[in-house]
């Protein structure tokens, strides 16, 4: 497994032991906090939230996913551009939340997980990959090609986000790191947002 998703799935690992003993303590200082909520935001809450999870599952699938998509990823790009793109994804993601959540819906509690990284590294392998067949461990009879996993998951978030749907779920941090990830991509291809950069 390539150094940097290794790295990013320890720490992952290593933080929800932590947190096992810790309790909500952890999640109270380092998850992430719209407004509206009961608990302070603080601007490293926009990295560090997606280091905590909720349950074991909720951090196998994440890391699962990890494993996965950014395995490939980094050994087509540097660690660096790797790295950064996957933080990228992590911080959009976080503040697609904080203005959605904080702002045109009601508020929860804090949002903790991987899940914005994870699916900035989904779009990029999409983008790189978009013929890669995506299987699924749980149900290895269904295969599909990686640009059109992206794309239907993308509109299910959409939808579940704007109905309402699945409360508890950060459907708009989901759609965030999508961007996120299309901005890292964008970025390193040397287009930029509105464009080719000089």
């Amino acid at each position: 497994m390539p150094p940097i998703t290794l790295a990013l799935i320890l720490l992952n690992v290593l933080v929800y032991a932590l947190s096992v003993f810790t309790g909500p303590d952890i999640v109270r200082t380092f998850g992430l906090w719209p407004p509206g909520t009961n608990g302070v935001f603080h601007y490293w809450q926009l990295v560090t939230y997606s280091f905590l999870h909720g349950s074991l599952l909720h951090l196998v699938f994440n890391m699962i996913a990890i494993a996965m998509f950014g395995s490939e990823l980094e050994r087509r790009w540097s660690d660096l551009r790797y790295l950064l793109t996957y933080l990228l994804s992590v911080v959009v993601a976080a503040m697609t939340q904080i203005a959605v959540s904080g702002y045109f819906t009601q508020a929860g509690g804090p949002v903790i997980g991987a899940s914005g990284g994870v699916f900035g590294l989904l779009l990029a392998y999409a983008l790189y990959f978009p013929n890669r067949i995506v299987t699924f461990i749980f149900l290895p009879f269904i295969r599909i090609p990686a640009r059109t996993f992206v794309l239907g998951y993308g509109a299910i978030e959409l939808f579940l986000g704007v109905t309402g749907t699945a409360a508890g779920v950060a459907h708009f941090a989901h759609l965030g790191g999508l961007f996120g990830g299309w901005l890292g991509v964008q970025y390193f291809r040397g287009r930029g947002v509105f464009g080719a950069r000089r």
